[in-house]
């Protein structure tokens, strides 16, 4: 038996991203020692970036035929996604290919994104909650900046917002795609004179969402809008990857997910 774990992330092309990705790569290491860890990135033109600069990585198909080439028997996948979203039921898909037949591994398991069930909205609440920053005065605001998407998946983002609201009502959730728009977020900071918001990743890395549509200069950004409605903001540029409690849920998921194929068996 040889068994092995493959991270799928997004990816980015960015320094900063891949710095938050070592820290979790440690983390996986620290939590299963002596298990080979590989990593895929689901996003093409990531990989065609990287590619470009000569840094050499693999999509998640790829991935696992290297692994299945390198004579793994047992393989535990764990998505860094947030939500169960199209990304990731793609990777289900991609390893559902795997399972099995002349070319698949003996075992293979997928650990679930961060929030997909009310477990995990209340888990990532408490991750949200006990990182919030520190310099934050009284009456000033977060916004949690999730990628969305027009998935049935989404909903997961209204769970966290609705469970942080109950908490905190300054802290909210805005996506780029879906629902919750950022643009309803600043009409309602403006309607309660909010007048400082500070502006935090809900991603696993600090990738080009979060320096462009984010904290970036252009008119579209963030900051811009919330700046346009008398807002002062504040970035915080980190990703769920590398802090707090984020990690360990993924890293929970990854267990679990590895606990329950091994009771299933027995």
């Amino acid at each position: 038996m040889q068994k092995g774990i493959l991270l799928v992330a997004f990816g980015s092309s960015r320094q900063a991203a891949h710095l938050s990705l070592k820290r979790f790569d440690d983390a996986v290491r620290r939590r299963f020692p002596g298990v080979p860890a590989r990593w895929a990135f689901t996003s093409g033109v990531v990989r065609g970036k990287l590619a470009d600069k000569g840094m050499k990585t693999d999509s998640v198909r790829k991935a696992l035929e290297k692994m299945w080439f390198e004579k793994f028997t047992h393989v535990a996948v764990q998505s860094l996604h947030i939500i169960p979203g199209d990304e990731y039921h793609d990777l289900v898909e991609d390893v559902q290919r795997f399972r099995g037949g002349e070319r698949g591994f003996e075992r293979i398991v997928l650990g679930r994104p961060l929030i997909t069930n009310e477990g995990d909205v209340a888990a990532a609440a408490d991750a949200v909650m006990r990182a919030l920053p520190p310099e934050r005065r009284t009456g000033e605001a977060v916004v949690l900046m999730g990628h969305g998407t027009w998935h049935a998946g989404d909903s997961m983002y209204d769970a966290l917002y609705d469970e942080l609201r109950r908490r905190d009502d300054n802290v909210y959730v805005a996506t780029m795609d879906g629902r919750l728009v950022i643009e309803d977020v600043t009409k309602a900071l403006a309607e309660k004179g909010v007048t400082k918001a500070w502006l935090v990743p809900l991603l696993a890395v600090p990738g080009r969402h979060v320096q462009k549509d984010m904290c970036g200069a252009g008119p579209d950004s963030w900051v811009n809008i919330l700046s346009a409605a008398g807002i002062q903001t504040e970035c915080v540029l980190r990703g769920t990857a590398e802090y707090g409690d984020f990690p360990n849920i993924w890293l929970d998921h990854l267990s679990e997910a590895i606990a329950n194929d091994a009771e299933a068996r027995s």
